[in-house]
């Protein structure tokens, strides 16, 4: 695809398998499916279409678009931001730079929620650092009785969060608070969620580059052990609870342990740490007292 080939007619099918090789050299670890997403998003069309139509040839102008988002992968922009979107619980939400991209492990942590807490009740449910906000807009999308704050302290991400609660329909269910974690919340909650920054600070320069440079440092930075904010939390949690009120709380690898001594210690009980799919305890549940 590169300049000397302007002239070749280039299938989808031909594409795709160039670039499947050229992402593999590169260590993207699902080479293949990445390059149907940018090739489908060039061309703008369903990615069923490309197994439709694999012999149609692509244009100069469509080869162009295209080579210029697999260059900029091949460098480390990650896939969602090329592509705008991610699909997360079913539920499509826009990304940018100016939020932590939603990853699988936020949406098994909305799965437990969806396991321990009843549908069929009025509820008041808080979102902390809530980002592009997927938890706060799966609260509202599946708990129809459920009345929504979501918190961050950056206002470039409320307003993805707010464009996102309005592409899935729920804007007049979540009130956005700009905050840093509790200084402007009041009231009392029955389920307070949070995926708040919890990678140990010693960790960052070696997270992965499309992670370390391109999404917001304040977002992963958890300070030493990656328990700072998490611990913050914890020990303010309790004045916004209501009694009888869950906490669910996404951690790292490794962080279990301490955490539960940190929810036990602050007064919650049944106390749990909930595990992944590959099995690691990455969810912290406890409940206040009633």
């Amino acid at each position: 695809m590169g300049g000397t080939t302007l002239s070749t007619e280039w299938t989808i099918r031909e594409v795709l398998n160039w670039t499947r090789g050229y992402f593999e050299a590169a260590g993207i670890v699902q080479p293949r499916l990445e390059a149907e997403i940018l090739l489908a998003h060039a061309l703008d069309v369903e990615r069923l279409n490309l197994y439709i139509s694999p012999d149609q040839p692509l244009t100069i102008d469509e080869r162009s678009r295209y080579r210029t988002v697999v260059k900029q992968r091949r460098d480390g922009t990650p896939l969602q931001h090329l592509i705008g979107e991610v699909q997360f619980f079913g539920l499509r939400f826009r990304v940018s730079r100016d939020a932590l991209i939603p990853r699988p492990e936020t949406e098994e942590l909305l799965d437990h929620i969806l396991k321990l807490v009843p549908r069929d009740r009025e509820i008041g449910c808080l979102d902390l650092g809530t980002g592009t906000g997927v938890i706060a807009v799966c609260l509202a999308r599946y708990f129809p009785q459920a009345a929504v704050t979501a918190v961050d302290i950056s206002p470039s991400a409320l307003d993805v969060a707010r464009g996102n609660a309005a592409l899935n329909g729920v804007e007049d269910r979540i009130a956005f608070v700009e905050s840093d974690w509790f200084d402007r919340v009041s009231g009392g909650y029955d389920l307070i969620a949070s995926n708040p920054p919890y990678v140990d600070e010693k960790d960052l320069e070696r997270l992965p580059a499309e992670v370390r440079d391109h999404e917001p440092r304040e977002a992963l930075d958890g300070g030493p052990g990656g328990l700072r904010e998490i611990g913050a939390l914890i020990e303010a949690i309790p004045s916004y609870l209501n009694c009888g009120g869950l906490v669910f709380l996404e951690i790292g690898r490794g962080q279990d342990e301490a955490v539960a001594k940190m929810l036990e210690s602050a007064g919650f009980v049944e106390v749990r740490m909930e595990s992944d799919l590959a099995g690691n305890p990455r969810y912290a549940v406890a409940e206040w007292p009633s």
